[in-house]
């Protein structure tokens, strides 16, 4: 049967479920998702600070990694010829393109140093959003915004100051807000004689990072928490109790990383609680896996659940960002399948009769309601699917995978030959 015999059996399936299958597509068009770079280069950077540390890992060698601007540019451009929509950019600090000789520290950066992206990002058609790189730095192996040392806080705190402007001028040249998201790897091995100082160091550290004069209708700025790391399996300065709550006071938006909570614990369930408090929400969509918290995203039970929070709490209140590194496959299959995954989750929740859902529970008519949401279960989605790929321009769900092992073959092997001699 063809792919638009299958979409009209499908849409007319849904229409008896009372969903306007074309409007979800529309819908599910405009939904911008921030891709990470760091994705494409085991989260190392152009600037060669250091090592990578503040519990990340990227495992695995598979060959082909990125190792400079040109050739990340040309992985990352490759990922979005097989990803539906339009969509964003997450630079991390430690992506600057400096010219020879022309290097500077991490408090000294300018726009200019990522004047290669923003022209990346015109060329494309992508928003940028930013992250200062807290990790991966001589002046980050003990503690960051934290630290006992003034100095080394200090130091930190201009870097954090340097993102905020370099963001402003992605806004700028872009006409587009960029969030700017705060994560630092502070905290301790085994448990912790004074819970209380470095989080105050912390405060404070925030507090004059947010003197700086900015434009906030161009630069939104983020706050992430985790609740452990490699290194730091007992106490992190930056918990979830302490971002929440200095989000509020200070009117920054509250980022929600689903790898960064307890196994138990998810973000899907926060996502109706942090809106009816804040008027936005960020979040990091990864895969927990017992203790690592960034393996490449599926359409798996958390994601769809992530999904249909968003649909349901008002998607232009939330801002999407991808965040896992996977060193172990295909570094632009990871970017695909990752991605994908995330707006076949979101179509997925839009193509649900949520009014109908939550009408049942509100007359409390539970036993419908269960037997409503296990038939959606086997509902075709994957027609509606196809047919919004083939909309947008880009490979199906059979098609794409030839395509990355294509560019394996033509571009990948030859860069790890390269790199070789």
């Amino acid at each position: 049967m063809a792919s638009s015999e299958r979409f009209q059996l499908a849409a007319a399936d849904y229409a008896l479920l009372g969903v306007d299958v074309e409007a979800a597509l529309n819908t599910l068009a405009g939904i911008p998702i921030s891709i990470h770079c760091w994705q494409g280069d085991d989260v190392i950077g152009f600037d060669g600070a250091g090592a990578v540390s503040g519990g990340i890992q990227a495992t695995g060698n598979y060959p082909g990694r990125a190792r400079n601007f040109t050739q990340l540019k040309q992985d990352i451009e490759t990922a979005l010829r097989l990803i539906p929509g339009q969509h964003r950019l997450n630079l991390h600090a430690s992506y600057a393109v400096f010219e020879p000789g022309q290097k500077v520290d991490r408090d000294q950066l300018k726009p200019e140093h990522f004047q290669p992206w923003i022209d990346f990002a015109k060329e494309n058609g992508l928003g940028l959003d930013f992250n200062p790189t807290l990790f991966g730095h001589p002046l980050a192996e003990a503690a960051t915004l934290s630290s006992e040392d003034e100095a080394i806080r200090q130091f930190w705190i201009r870097h954090c100051q340097a993102c905020i402007k370099i963001a402003e001028a992605f806004a700028d040249q872009l006409e587009d807000t960029s969030l700017v998201n705060i994560w630092i790897p502070d905290g301790l091995k085994d448990i912790p004689a004074d819970r209380t100082s470095p989080r105050a160091r912390l405060k404070a550290s925030l507090d004059q990072i947010l003197t700086l004069d900015y434009d906030r209708s161009k630069v939104k700025v983020a706050v992430e928490s985790k609740v452990f790391g490699i290194g730091i399996e007992s106490y992190t300065v930056g918990s979830h109790e302490f971002y929440m709550n200095y989000a509020a006071r200070n009117q920054l938006l509250c980022l929600l990383d689903s790898g960064h909570y307890h196994p138990t614990e998810t973000i899907s369930d926060k996502i109706s609680s942090m809106l009816l408090f804040s008027d936005e929400l960020a979040l990091h969509i990864s895969r927990p896996v017992r203790w690592d918290s960034d393996h490449v995203v599926l359409y798996d039970d958390e994601t769809r659940q992530i999904a249909q929070e968003i649909i349901r709490s008002d998607v232009r209140r939330i801002r999407i960002a991808t965040d896992y590194f996977d060193a172990s496959i295909n570094r632009i299959a990871a970017w695909v399948i990752g991605v994908r995954s995330v707006q076949k989750a979101l179509l997925n929740a839009l193509l649900t009769p949520q009014a109908t859902l939550a009408e049942l529970q509100r007359q409390r008519r539970f036993t419908e309601l269960m037997a409503l949401q296990e038939q959606l279960k086997m509902a075709p989605l994957g027609a509606v699917w196809d047919v919004f790929c083939q909309r947008q321009g880009v490979p199906g769900e059979s098609e794409w995978l030839k395509e990355v092992q294509d560019y394996e073959c033509r571009v990948l092997a030859k860069r790890e030959e390269e790199e070789q001699v």
